[in-house]
């Protein structure tokens, strides 16, 4: 009985940045080592409105790395235009969106991509973990965030930071806030699964400052509550029932602990009020994110 072989599984890579030089580099050194680096079939960089040096490092990794291609955009006009931009020029169904402002570990686009020998499998999405210190208050808020991210994305998956997915649509909405939210729902209405992965390991930097930790949950919940009331799409992580659960699950008597707790239930329910506010008076548009700072340096 003849074996089938599996068909190799190629896909394409992009890289949305904004004033990435301090991380931009790294990014695609370690894309370079990837397991999977044979598989990549082309990476595809769009740097929006960027005036430092992120395109002169860009440029020159792709004068040594003919996979790399550079969409240059003169103007900023969001994340979600770049996406399209991107898409356009991708030659892989399969996809793999990356932040800037990320780390990958060796095998976690193999980990990702691996899925999809699974036709039912739409959308992957990775195990952010940041890298802030939690023995500070605002280190501690972020280590919570993503630690609930991640027990609740085990039992009902919720794409962050790092996806892959099938290109089985056009474009996102230009005017869309958060991007992987509304690529989780456009997958996932035309019936495929989503798969979280434990194992895609993908590092971050948190906000290191109170108001750079509003800014992001602020804009984070606009781009929930808009997939919510627009697309009629809840992401798992917007269940308080379940969030509250995974709290009580993982708490401790300690005054230290308690203390961080409360304040960072504060700080998220100051933020969903700001981000309510905005939405529903439109106050504010977040399609072209505030810069965080505090958030480009990794190490």
């Amino acid at each position: 009985m003849k074996i089938k072989k599996r068909r190799h599984l190629f896909f394409s890579v992009g890289i949305m940045c904004h004033n990435e030089e301090q991380n931009i580099l790294n990014l695609l050194k370690s894309l370079r080592k990837q397991s999977y680096w044979r598989y990549i079939k082309d990476i595809i960089v769009v740097s929006s409105g960027s005036t430092d040096q992120t395109n002169k490092f860009i440029k020159s990794f792709a004068k040594t790395h003919r996979k790399l291609s550079f969409i240059n955009e003169k103007k900023r006009r969001g994340k979600a235009h770049a996406i399209n931009k991107f898409l356009v020029q991708a030659t892989k169904e399969i996809i793999v969106l990356i932040s800037a402002d990320l780390m990958p570990t060796e095998k976690s686009l193999e980990f990702l991509v691996k899925h999809f020998y699974n036709k039912k499998v739409g959308i992957v999405g990775s195990h952010p973990i940041p890298m802030n210190d939690k023995n500070t208050f605002l280190g501690f808020a972020v280590h919570l965030l993503w630690d609930l991210h991640h027990q609740i994305s085990l039992k009902n998956p919720k794409m962050g930071e790092m996806i892959a997915f099938r290109r089985v649509f056009k474009k996102i909405s230009d005017s869309s806030v958060v991007d992987e939210v509304n690529i989780e729902s456009l997958i996932k209405g035309q019936g495929y699964k989503a798969v979280y992965e434990p194992r895609a390991i993908v590092y971050n930097k948190g906000p290191s400052s109170i108001s750079d930790f509003i800014t992001a949950r602020r804009r984070i919940y606009v781009g929930h509550i808009a997939t919510k009331y627009e697309y009629s799409y809840s992401v798992s992580t917007l269940d308080n029932f379940m969030v509250l659960k995974c709290i009580l699950k993982n708490i401790r008597l300690s005054p230290t602990f308690l203390l961080y707790l409360i304040g960072t239930i504060l700080l998220e329910l100051i933020s969903r009020v700001l981000g309510y506010v905005d939405y529903r008076f439109k106050l504010k548009d977040h399609t072209i994110w505030e810069v965080i700072t505090s958030t480009k340096r990794l190490k």
